[in-house]
């Protein structure tokens, strides 16, 4: 007997608004309690609420994602983060795409991310490299995490 497979259920992406907010700091925050991503508090989310857009099913925010421009010519991709219970979709790639084109649209050269899973990011044509190759402007975040001495996340690239 064969198995049948769900149909992924119907989501919307969409650029995030403030009533977001909450939900979208659950996703981050929990990734984060893994240690899979850096936290966010709720005023890092509203004062960058425009950089974001969301995944929702229904009134259920399951994905977000940041494009936050960092010079003339590069943003980083942040804050990536998929339900648990809806990975598996390509909502992650969803979200990807809409930075990439939204890269596109302002005239940016490349977007870059840093990142425990460079393998997705792989999947979605980026390309690792070097952290030091990154402008030091990148960096105005990174002195505040507690890993900073001891950073594992892995540089990727892509151009827009």
């Amino acid at each position: 007997m064969q198995a049948t497979i769900d149909a992924p259920p119907t989501a919307d992406l969409r650029r995030a608004v403030p009533s977001d907010v909450p939900a979208m700091q659950r996703l981050i925050n929990g990734f984060a309690q893994r240690e899979m991503m850096l936290p966010r508090s709720l005023s890092q989310l509203y004062e960058n609420i425009r950089d974001f857009f969301v995944v929702a099913e229904g009134d259920e925010v399951v994905g977000c994602v940041a494009l936050h421009v960092s010079w003339k010519d590069l943003a980083e991709l942040k804050s990536l983060a998929v339900a648990d219970t809806h990975q598996g979709h390509g909502y992650g790639r969803r979200l990807i795409e809409a930075c990439m084109e939204d890269a596109g649209r302002m005239g940016l050269e490349r977007v870059f991310a840093l990142t425990y899973v460079p393998d997705l990011f792989e999947k979605a044509g980026f390309a690792r490299i070097d952290k030091a190759l990154l402008p030091r402007k990148v960096w105005t975040e990174c002195v505040f995490c507690p890993k900073f001495s001891d950073c594992t996340e892995v540089a990727v690239v892509r151009d827009a």
